[in-house]
């Protein structure tokens, strides 16, 4: 095999172009032998394998910058730059991140998570470069989704205009780009990406400025061709931008994608290179349902990935809001491209009129529910905590300072797991509760979430429901509204926490009861506006408090309590805040994490011990 042989990139580029061909198909292979054991993302990567074979052919990674958006499609660059033989370890604890992380590897430029930013962070390296007086190149690898995202926009608008030596490749698997039509823009494209094209227009150019009446002729000739360019090709929003336009480009040949970035990369000045691709490309389950082989648990090779429907608290919420639009004509839906991960898929079936899915584009998302709450209707965002933040500006500015009733469900809210720290939702409870008029609210079972989103519909201003991946453990009794509830008597320390980790309080108090000590346990349903009364009855009666979260210190829900206590004058004689403090948590399942990090039943266990 060609790939046992592959240790770096330089490995690469003595192989000739069957080998690389070759090479391709056994790179698709280990991808999707590697993820049926471990999960994954496994239709982006399948789909990215020759471009990024091509991309390591041209580019020398240890010294120029590739930039990946998102990071999804970055499998096949970690194998082929040494660490294909920790891929039996890829998203698990201490194993190979599922994203570019720099501490990895000198080959991963930048940290890639969260959408459209790449294009940014590449022209901030090519300025630093030319400020630095340093010769590297710098290419941006830009996902077709990410285009939804106005930071991409924002980012290709300057780049564009900087005149930096960069080059954009726009991975592009099905996006709204309309395609060539007919043969002449097949022409066009072969003609437009040869470097001899470029030079002649350069030529002709100054040729004409340099006749009587040339440059009149030249602008002529220019407006005319833009005209007709305009009516059969899709490249002129990128060049009106001042990049030169390259593509689109068959992401399926090798060959031709290591021409075409070559001549990319020495060519003066920003350039975009349109690549076309196929999600899921050489695996039938994957290129059948590419967006459902998005993201997958472990499967059966030769079977394919289970994408069946689990039922969990994403599942719950989407059932739960189809039967309440069926009663309440104001209830609408909206996504930012996230429609299957978070339940609204049975929604956008039985109320396709009141579904909206705005793509990439979480501020846009929230400021558009702002005008729908403004004119009578009832959104519902349902959206990943770790993209919440990237509305947070909409979320004060355009909702709660006019009082809107939006109603966001953040789902994925504290430890997610394998996708580590770029998913985590631990930074939602410390800008949620702050936030003027915000009803933040916290169920522990699926029960509880059903009755909170009712709750949701019928308040006024805005509301968040946070809830984690996955599914339930202990179900609770019936929720009517209370904001705390007492759902273990004790004497000997007062146990607070919400959401599902209020599990782990009550199997610590278990633990405790068998070494003499008697745990009260609160549940709190409501974390903003937080109602401290219940926790400071119990706290006056046991004297100890632990507070338990997976979210970041500063802004949490027990420096909160704390404050509140104080102001009533209670001064526990011990407290103890176990949380994330100020890191950031690591890949891993929850399980493993909630122990490395404390968060478990026998931590917390140990924890109180230690306060008596």
């Amino acid at each position: 095999m060609i790939l046992e042989h592959i240790s770096s990139p330089e490995d690469i580029k003595t192989l000739d172009g069957g080998q690389l061909v070759r090479l391709c198909g056994e790179l698709r292979e280990f991808l999707v032998e590697s993820v049926a054991c471990t999960g994954g993302h496994l239709a982006s990567n399948l789909g990215a394998v020759e471009l990024t074979v091509a991309l390591h052919r041209v580019y020398n990674t240890e010294r120029d910058r590739l930039v990946f958006d998102v990071g999804h499609q970055c499998y096949v660059h970690k194998i082929l730059t040494g660490r294909r033989e920790r891929f039996g370890g890829l998203r698990q604890l201490n194993g190979l991140a599922g994203f570019p992380k720099p501490e990895e590897s000198v080959h991963d430029a930048f940290v890639a998570g969260h959408a459209s930013n790449s294009v940014s962070v590449a022209l901030g390296m090519a300025r630093a470069r030319t400020l630095r007086g340093e010769d590297y190149a710098v290419a941006a690898l830009l996902g077709d989704g990410a285009l939804t995202g106005g930071l991409a926009y924002e980012g290709l608008n300057d780049a564009g205009a900087s005149g930096e030596r960069l080059v954009v490749i726009l991975n592009d698997n099905g996006m709204s780009i309309d395609p060539n039509v007919g043969g002449v823009a097949t022409h066009l494209s072969r003609l437009r990406l040869r470097p001899g094209y470029y030079r002649f227009k350069k030529g002709y150019r100054t040729v004409l400025e340099h006749l009587p009446g040339g440059r009149t002729v030249y602008q002529f000739n220019h407006r005319l061709k833009k005209g007709v360019k305009r009516a059969i090709y899709p490249c002129s929003m990128f060049e009106d931008m001042g990049f030169t336009y390259m593509g689109p480009v068959n992401g399926h040949n090798v060959e031709q994608l290591c021409t075409v970035l070559a001549w990319a990369r020495e060519m003066g000045g920003p350039v975009l290179v349109h690549v076309r691709t196929v999600k899921g490309k050489g695996y039938a389950p994957a290129e059948r349902q590419p967006e459902r082989s998005h993201g997958v648990a472990p499967f059966d090779p030769a079977v394919g990935p289970d994408l069946g429907r689990s039922i969990d608290f994403s599942y719950i919420l989407g059932h739960e809001l189809v039967e309440m639009a069926g009663k309440d004509r104001r209830l609408c839906a909206v996504t930012a491209a996230m429609a299957e991960g978070t339940g609204l898929q049975e929604f956008a079936s039985a109320w396709p009129k009141r579904f909206f899915d705005v793509g990439i584009a979480e501020g846009h998302a929230v400021a558009m529910a702002a005008g729908m709450a403004k004119q009578g209707m009832i959104p519902v965002f349902a959206v990943y905590s770790t993209f919440l933040q990237r509305g947070f500006d909409m979320l004060l500015h355009d909702v709660a300072l006019q009082g809107l009733h939006v109603v966001l469900a953040v789902d994925r809210a504290g430890l997610v797991g394998s996708d580590g720290p770029t998913h985590h939702g631990c930074q939602d409870v410390g800008y949620l509760t702050q936030i003027p008029g915000m009803t933040v609210l916290c169920p522990a079972c699926f029960g509880e979430l059903k009755a909170m989103l009712r709750a949701a519909a019928a308040m006024d201003g805005p509301v968040a429901i946070r809830y984690p991946r996955g599914g339930e453990g202990r179900q609770y009794p019936d929720w009517n509204g209370e904001t705390a509830s007492l759902l273990r008597q004790g004497a000997d320390v007062t146990l607070v926490s919400y959401g599902t980790l209020t599990d782990e309080l009550l199997a610590a108090a278990e633990l405790l009861e068998e070494t003499g000590v008697s745990a009260e346990v609160v549940g709190l349903h409501r974390i903003a506006p937080l109602d401290a009364e219940l926790v400071a009855e119990s706290v006056r009666r046991t004297g100890r408090l632990l507070v338990l979260e997976d979210c970041v210190e500063n802004g949490s829900v027990g420096q909160q309590l704390a404050t509140a206590l104080m102001q009533k004058g209670i001064l526990p004689r011990a407290m103890v805040l176990k949380n994330l403090k100020a890191g950031f948590a690591p890949q891993g399942s929850v399980a493993q994490l909630r122990k490395l990090l404390g968060l478990d039943a026998g931590s917390v266990a140990e924890a109180v011990q230690e306060m008596l």
